[in-house]
């Protein structure tokens, strides 16, 4: 069966994947933007006989800098394109199996573009949303 850590582990390699994007397993105390943050939303378990699938449901939050930074918008569009050298759709859907921890994992959506607050400062940043079939 795949652990909840090993799935997210997988999305922060796939994601490390984009030049300078900073990922990590684990919610961080600080962020460095840009910087993806990934965190499971839900589960739904007994999608198969005798447990053979769960559905897994994780949110990639993506911090791109400074709301106030000019440069931030292009670079936070860049990343929600759904192809492309900076697209978290592309590089999420690189390894579907997640290094063979999954069946099938697939960007479904972004969300929640605009500004969000994290400690004394407002980012930039936008939420995707990923599905993982596994046992």
């Amino acid at each position: 069966m795949a652990q909840i850590s090993e799935l997210r582990q997988g999305i922060a390699n796939n994601l490390a994947t984009i030049t300078g994007l900073r990922t990590g397993s684990t919610i961080p105390a600080n962020v460095n933007p840009p910087f993806a943050i990934i965190a499971p939303a839900s589960v739904d378990y007994h999608k198969a006989f005798k447990n053979g699938l769960s559905t897994y449901n994780f949110t990639v939050t993506l911090v791109v800098g400074l709301a106030s930074e000019r440069t931030a918008q292009n670079s936070l569009d860049a990343y929600c394109s759904p192809t492309g050298s900076s697209s978290i759709r592309g590089a999420v859907e690189l390894d579907k199996t997640l290094g063979n921890k999954a069946f099938d994992c697939i960007v479904s959506g972004m969300r929640n573009y605009g500004s969000i607050s994290l400690g004394d400062n407002t980012y930039l940043a936008a939420e995707f949303d990923l599905v993982v079939q596994a046992d």
